[in-house]
């Protein structure tokens, strides 16, 4: 029988009340709350990039279009930076914050490339952002390993078209196109340098806290693609997955069917 959704509330705030960790998970749904588009499915795309209807989102979130057409590629990405900076995090990544600062510890596993845990104040030496962020740029060519960050990178956008207008951003090195440090479908050009640093701090915080009693917190992450709910269901200690389409948990666990601002607002009303 399933148990209602009032009482697993109750039995969430319990576990992070008692928790000596936190390991918070986040996938795309956690950002949806902040008014982001959701990709899940072709319409879901098209709807958020009518220019691209007939088109799927995995087709064009590939490293090809920066050597096919770097107009069009600079225009996705460069849409996709814009919307992300001008978008403020919703309040539940603040109370999340709160959470994770009451612990003795926490650190946060991310797929999503919208740096909105550190823009809420997270330690960004507690994030691992496991398919690299928007904020930072490397060399489509390759010349060097070198990763450097976007923060005056400013790309105009043709809205009607989702194509770049003016200068694209080029590499420091060589002169050649840059292009987002975000791992794409297809992608075995990605420089993953900045996010194996961050996997080696994630791996210290395991060792540190082995033994301790952590909560993983999972957010909006899919089956689609399951990295983090992998990483979550992996972790010892108990498990809270908040997904509204996928809520399914192993056994023992709380699955709450709703989405990530919701969950948060009624877990911490009862704590």
């Amino acid at each position: 029988m399933t148990e209602p959704l009032d009482e697993l509330i109750g039995q969430a705030a319990e576990l992070i009340r008692e928790a000596g960790g936190l390991l918070i998970g986040a996938g795309a749904g956690m950002s949806v709350d902040s008014g982001l588009p959701d990709f899940r499915g072709d319409e879901g795309f098209w709807n958020a990039y009518p220019p691209f209807k007939g088109r799927r989102f995995a087709e064009m979130s590939n490293p090809v279009w920066f050597h096919r057409d770097p107009i069009q590629a600079w225009g996705f990405f460069g849409h996709r930076l814009n919307l992300y900076r001008g978008t403020e995090p919703h309040a539940g990544f603040s109370t999340l914050l709160k959470w994770a600062n009451a612990c003795s510890s926490y650190f946060v596993f991310t797929s999503n490339v919208d740096g909105h845990f550190q823009r809420a104040g997270f330690d960004t030496n507690r994030i691992i952002e496991c398919h690299g962020s928007i904020y930072h740029l490397q060399c489509v060519n390759l010349c060097t390993h070198q990763i450097w960050e976007a923060a005056d990178l400013a790309i105009e956008v043709d809205e009607s078209t989702i194509r770049a207008a003016g200068s694209l951003p080029k590499c420091p090195d060589c002169g050649g196109l840059a292009r987002p440090n975000i791992l794409m479908f297809g992608d075995w050009d990605w420089i993953e340098d900045r996010t194996a640093e961050q996997s080696r701090r994630f791996q210290s915080w395991q060792q540190e806290t082995r033994g301790m009693k952590i909560v993983s917190l999972e957010f909006g992450a899919g089956l689609a693609i399951p990295t983090v709910r992998h990483q979550c269901e992996g972790q010892m200690g108990r498990l809270i997955r908040v997904n509204p389409r996928e809520p399914e948990v192993p056994q023992g666990d709380i699955g709450l069917p709703i989405g990530a601002l919701e969950a948060i607002s009624r877990i911490d009303e009862r704590l």
